[in-house]
């Protein structure tokens, strides 16, 4: 071994670190060598005898020579303080990855690439641990750093697979250590970033990445289950109460309520309102509250704000045992750019596109999915298939439809680039729509809608008929021509009939939900009852005959929190709804009115 290996592990940046830690047969002797800087002095344990490690660098790279390969053996060191440590060596265990599994990642058909990536407690020839994984193909060297090493990226250097994978098998690990990979480019570039197929991560604003299970829930919700596949949710009635879980209702000091406590107030509520199913504004872990969720950094990590990923399945199961159904919003079509998600993940533009006319969203300062590459759909279609086969979700919501169709949204001339036929039509983007869809309907009562404000055609088509292949499409047409008449003085009102009126024109041709969302009650757009003219009769009495054309007009029906109880001033994400408001006549009545 030469000294200069030795010096690249002391460092960090050894790109084969399996090639020089762990057993390692020279000639007939088997050396046993190990990078330990926090120890003072290291032995090799082989059936109960300890055998001194000889110290080789002065930082504390130790080695032991053997006359055969031993069995197995352990790890003891001692540390300045006379505490002596006995643990397993990683760089003694294989890999965990089949060829197989990494193969479909790269062919990106492995649909549930969350069981093969991330951090996964397995168990590894008799020995309980945690097996991390991450795809960082242009990366010089991938470690992986925890509150388990002191945070160290030089102690536990990953192997790299086929395909850009990175793998190691770290004994001794459970659920709860918290940890991050460090990526090392070429050229000298450093960053510690979260796990992109985290399960659980730190409360916000710390953006550390927790082991956990994938599931510890009993799940009690098996009729639902049963009755949702034998459901057709379009011949049926269906009332969405869309919610953001952070400002619905707040606890003692404006805490937050927790996914359990909402498990108990928000389901009975919806079940005693007559919802038939709860929209939830995006779940997945975000950093910053102000973004409502829709700038996401950890697609498969439910907030922590709540709670624990299992607290989170109990909410579910709450929801599915009161007859209440639960859609998710999704938000493939974009992603930010903190510094410790998934914006240049490995140095490179992994990702998104590295040119900027197909990679970002310039009005939201987030980037754009990369749908051509193999290995970015299989994350994103093997997210949505975790959402309803490991939480039980009824439906994914997908925002922002529009802006992933159309490869020229919100640009000017020469700020986008054409597709391989000159169009502005993003081809990868349908594509990956399709596929979704397809993947989605397979699970039995799945549904699937669009946040989709254009007329793009066949939106609520199957695939099979050319068309995109969701459920249900929202009716923004209807909701801002409604939205308009309602804002004018009756007397007014005469000379814009066609805005209720034209809705019925194309009322079948896509199915369609009749959306008051949360985007129409922010930013100066004034809630519900405030944007009705006149007193405050007149504008109570408008609010209930806006929800009653509502209810009559054809489509589903999707109410955002607040506007139910005559809400007057606009959203505020970081409050609770004013319930106290329901004291006052007027707004008890719109309530009673709603339920």
């Amino acid at each position: 071994m030469e000294t200069a290996e030795i010096e690249a592990i002391v460092e960090g940046r050894h790109r084969d670190a399996f090639g020089v830690l762990g057993p390692h047969q020279t000639g007939e002797l088997c050396e046993i060598r190990a990078w330990l800087p926090h120890a003072s002095q290291a032995f090799c344990l082989t059936s109960n005898e300890a055998t001194p490690m000889e110290r080789v660098h002065p930082a504390g790279f130790f080695v032991a020579t053997f006359p055969h390969r031993p069995a197995s053996y352990r790890l003891r060191i001692q540390l300045d303080s006379r505490e002596s440590l006995d643990f397993e060596d990683p760089y003694r265990f294989p890999p965990l990855l089949t060829s197989f599994e990494l193969y479909l990642h790269g062919e990106g058909t492995n649909y549930e690439s969350y069981r093969t990536l991330g951090a996964q407690v397995a168990l590894c020839e008799g020995v309980q641990g945690v097996r991390f994984a991450v795809w960082a193909p242009n990366a010089a060297l991938v470690s992986v750093a925890g509150d388990f090493n002191d945070w160290d990226r030089t102690r536990h250097p990953m192997r790299l697979r086929e395909g850009g994978v990175w793998e190691i098998f770290v004994p001794g690990l459970s659920e709860g250590a918290h940890y991050k990979y460090s990526l090392l480019s070429s050229s000298g570039w450093e960053q510690l970033r979260s796990d992109p197929y985290g399960f659980f991560a730190e409360v916000p604003p710390k953006t550390a990445s927790i082991v956990w299970g994938l599931s510890n829930h009993t799940w009690g919700d098996q009729a639902w289950m049963t009755a949702r596949g034998q459901h057709y949710w379009l011949r049926e009635p269906v009332a969405i109460y869309e919610v953001h879980l952070e400002s619905w209702m707040r606890g003692p000091g404006n805490e937050w309520l927790t996914y359990r406590d909402l498990a108990h107030r928000l389901v009975e509520y919806a079940r005693q309102m007559g919802f038939t199913h709860l929209e939830l504004m995006p779940v997945m872990e975000h950093p910053f509250s102000g973004s409502w969720g829709y700038q996401v950094t950890g697609y498969y990590a439910p907030t922590s704000r709540f709670g624990t990923p299992d607290d989170f399945r109990y909410f579910v199961d709450c929801c599915h045992q009161a007859g209440v159904g639960v859609i998710l919003d999704w938000v493939p079509a974009h992603f930010p750019r903190d510094a410790h998600a998934l914006w240049r993940f490995d140095g490179t533009a992994l990702y998104e596109h590295e040119d900027p006319r197909q990679g970002e969203h310039r009005d939201w300062g987030t980037l754009i999915f990369n749908y051509g590459r193999n290995e970015v759909r299989t994350f994103l279609l093997s997210n949505a298939l975790y959402w309803l086969r490991e939480f039980h979700i009824d439906g994914l919501r997908v925002d922002a439809v529009a802006s992933m169709l159309y490869l020229d949204y919100s640009r000017r001339p020469g700020e986008w680039v054409p597709n391989r036929y000159g169009g502005r039509e993003n081809l990868e983007a349908i594509d990956f729509l399709r596929r979704f869809n397809e993947l989605a309907h397979l699970e039995p009562g799945a549904v699937t809608v669009a946040e989709e404000s254009t007329s793009w055609p066949g939106v609520s088509r199957p695939v099979y008929l050319d068309g995109l292949g969701f459920t249900m499409k929202w009716n923004m047409g209807w909701m801002h021509d409604m939205f308009d008449y309602f804002s004018k003085e009756p007397v007014y009102r005469k000379y814009h009939q066609q805005n209720i009126t034209f809705s019925m024109l194309y009322a079948f041709s896509e199915n369609f939900i009749l959306p008051v969302s949360h985007d129409e009650v922010v930013h100066l757009k004034r809630s519900l009852v405030s944007k009705m003219p006149g007193d405050e009769w007149q504008r109570f009495a408008n609010a209930r005959a806006f929800l009653a054309y509502m209810y009559g007009h054809p489509g589903k029906k999707l109410l955002f929190m607040g506007c139910e109880i005559g809400q007057t001033g606009e959203w505020n994400h970081a409050a609770g709804l004013p319930w106290y408001l329901l004291s006052y006549d007027y707004h008890a009545k719109l309530q009673r009115m709603v339920k």
